[in-house]
This record gives C-alpha cells, sequence and structure tokens, in this order.
C-alpha cells in the first residue's frame, strides 16, 4: 500500500504488522496538558518536531498555543515550512554551507528561521552565508549545562556572545540548553530537581550575559521530563519538549505519565512459539528502537518496551527482524496472535516507520506517512 488512506476500524485486525498506531484522542489529551501547564506558568511552549515528524502534528500543537516548533536539522525545518508552519527553531550547530544556504532561504521566504550556534567558527560561516545573500539570520547560544554534548560552557558564554553579536548578518536574540533528566552531573528521577537547576544555569548564565551588555530576549530550555520545572524559575522564556505528545515508557518510567497515556504503541504478530515461556514477534531492531537500553541507570527498565496488557512478558532481545519476548509458560499466546508494545523510545521509533496509523474517533485509521522521517541533512 502506497500514499495515505483510511481503514475501518473493524479493519484493525487486517492491518499488516509490524506497524505504529497512534491514539488521536490521548494526542490531543497530553497536547493540551502540557500546554495548559506552560501558560499557566506564563512561559511559551516551542515542541520539539522530532518525535512526531508530522506537520500535523505540528499544526494541532500550534493550534492549541505553542509559539513555534523546534527541529533537528535543516531537512526538517524544509518539510514543516512547505506546510505552512512559519516560526522554527533548528536546535543544532549548522555548519556546511550548503545547509547555511538551505536556512537563508527559507528565512528570505518569510519564515523565521533561528539556528544554533556554539562556536566562534559556526558564527563565522553564519555570518559569510547571510552576508553573501544581504541576509540576517537569528541565532540562540547553545549553553552546555551538563550534559556534555553541544553547547558552550557557562563560563566561556559572555566573550563568544560578544563576538557574535558584532558580526555581520547575525541577530543574537537568546540562549539555550538541553539537559535532560541531569541532576548535579548525574542521571536522576527527580526531574522536578532536574528542570529546577537547568532553569536556574540557564537564567543565571542570561543574566550574566546581559550584565555584559549582550542583549537576551529568549531563554530556551527543557525537555518532557523537565519542562514544567524549568518553566517555574524565573528568567526562562522558552521550554522545548517533545515526546510529551505522544509520551512513551521512559516518560511513564520518570513518572510524569501513566502508560495509559501513551498514545503510541507497535502493533506486532506472534509468528512462532518456540517454547513455553517464549514467544516471537515479527518486529525487532527495524521496528522498536534501541537506543535506551534496558536495566541502565537511573530507570532500569525492563525489556525494549512494555508488552499491552501482560506486565509479567519482556521484550528481552531483538535481531533486525524478530523480537524475542519472555512469558509465562501458562500464557496463552498463540502463532497469529496480535500483540500491542508501548516502546521504550517513541522518537526514534517513529524515525524507523515510514507510515504510522492515527487512530481517531470517528471509527476509522488513518495511515500517513511520517514526513519528516530520515531527514538526516
Amino acid at each position: 500500500m502506497n500514499g495515505n488512506l483510511n481503514v475501518s476500524l473493524d479493519d484493525v485486525g487486517m492491518l499488516e504488522t509490524p506497524c505504529l498506531v497512534i491514539d488521536g484522542m490521548r494526542v490531543g489529551a497530553n497536547v493540551s496538558a502540557m500546554q495548559e501547564k506552560i501558560n499557566s506558568l506564563g512561559v511559551k511552549l516551542r515542541p520539539h518536531a522530532k518525535t512526531h515528524k508530522l506537520p500535523e502534528m505540528a499544526i494541532r500543537q500550534l493550534a492549541a498555543g505553542a509559539v513555534g516548533i523546534t527541529v533537528a536539522k535543516i531537512s526538517e525545518a524544509e518539510v514543516m515550512a512547505g506546510s505552512g508552519i512559519r516560526d522554527i527553531f533548528v536546535a543544532y550547530p549548522v555548519i556546511a554551507k550548503s545547509k547555511l544556504e538551505r536556512a537563508v532561504r527559507l528565512s528570505l521566504l518569510g519564515n523565521r528561521i533561528i539556528i544554533g550556534v556554539e562556536s566562534l567558527e559556526g558564527a563565522m560561516r553564519i555570518s559569510e552565508a547571510a552576508a553573501r545573500e544581504g541576509a540576517e539570520l537569528e541565532v540562540r547560544l547553545e549553553l552546555d549545562t551538563g550534559l556534555k554534548r553541544t553547547g558552550v560552557t557557562v563560563d566561556k558564554a559572555v566573550p563568544l556572545a560578544k563576538q557574535i553579536s558584532g558580526m555581520k548578518g547575525i541577530r543574537l536574540s537568546g540562549i539555550f540548553t538541553y539537559r535532560g533528566a541531569i541532576l548535579a552531573g548525574e542521571s536522576t528521577l527527580d526531574v522536578r530537581s532536574a528542570g529546577l537547576e537547568e532553569g536556574r544555569l540557564t537564567a543565571d548564565a542570561a543574566k550574566a550575559l546581559r550584565s555584559a551588555g549582550i542583549a537576551i530576549e529568549d531563554v530556551s530550555v527543557g525537555s518532557s521530563p523537565t519542562a514544567a520545572a524549568a518553566a517555574e524559575v524565573e528568567g526562562v522564556t522558552e521550554v522545548r519538549p517533545g515526546t510529551y505528545i505522544y509520551q512513551d515508557r521512559m516518560q511513564a518510567a520518570y513518572g510524569v505519565c501513566a502508560l495509559e497515556d501513551c498514545a503510541g504503541a507497535v502493533h506486532a504478530t506472534v509468528v512462532s512459539r518456540p517454547s513455553d515461556d517464549l514467544i516471537i514477534i515479527d518486529g525487532g531492531s527495524k521496528t522498536f528502537a534501541t537506543d535506551v537500553q534496558p536495566d541502565q541507570s537511573p530507570l532500569f527498565l525492563k525489556g525494549f518496551g512494555s508488552i499491552v496488557g501482560d506486565p509479567d512478558a519482556v521484550l528481552v532481545r531483538m535481531n533486525e527482524e524478530h523480537g524475542m519476548i519472555q512469558v509465562r509458560p501458562n500464557s496463552a499466546y498463540r502463532v497469529g496472535d496480535v500483540i500491542r508494545v508501548i516502546p521504550n523510545h517513541i522518537c526514534s521509533t517513529v524515525n524507523l516507520h515510514n507510515f504510522i496509523y492515527i487512530k481517531e474517533s470517528a471509527g476509522v485509521l488513518r495511515r500517513m506517512a511520517v514526513a519528516a522521517r530520515g531527514m538526516l541533512e
């Protein structure tokens, strides 16, 4: 089957598996809950589209009150802009000449395109690309507040910002960070304290920059587990959660949602039962994300997903096409049964699927191509 289409809910059992089904009603509830919470704190919400990779879902978030969206790649920004989304933050250091030229083109088409910068070399490349077209690109300086990924350390932010703010073709409008569930340098389940610490570190950095004469408008932080707490910190102006729209097993383990709030589940078929305590499904590492590994601190998840209706079953291992699930010897699984699995990490799982099925209240499943899937450049 090619393209987008509608399927009667009566035909759900006839779906070819493995496939990813999204509950539209739960999506609506998740979007509303986060928007209402962030609104109550007087902070802007700019969701990260890496989770859904769908303009339709981004438009739902904007309709609920989001100020814009976040992406990680210029190609993702192009997909979103192509569907009429005009305020896009590329929260990633854009370095390649060709990508910067594409960012400039998007900006010249009337879109608000913000890109991340975290080095003098990166800023010089942005300046050159913008100046060639007589354009100005809006940038935010990325801070490393403890994840040790991209970003300049807080102590180096002021001198770098001074250099950037004086460059032709650049408007430094803010700062941002991504920290996740990190507290005092370590992974944690205390996501509230982690969010408060993240917010304070970034807001303090903004104060230091302003004291140095650098105008900072936007102070952008927050992941799905930490967004609400980070938004409580005075000086934070924006949060960028992504996973919350679908939720997943990881978020449930952090305590920010229940498994019942998870909108996405992989449907898979039992293709073999080689022993009483083992079933094999037709979804493996090409179906489920493997970036959130079992038995790792601080979550210590059991297996690669939660089998709906059977908390004792464990998706213990996978290869490309097979998923091995340990089950109770007296369980009733038979070859041909279709089961549902809530993945550990929904964002990476979505990126493995060309299509998803969206279940709405009208009695149909809508089959939809994942428009920004695989947009790596």
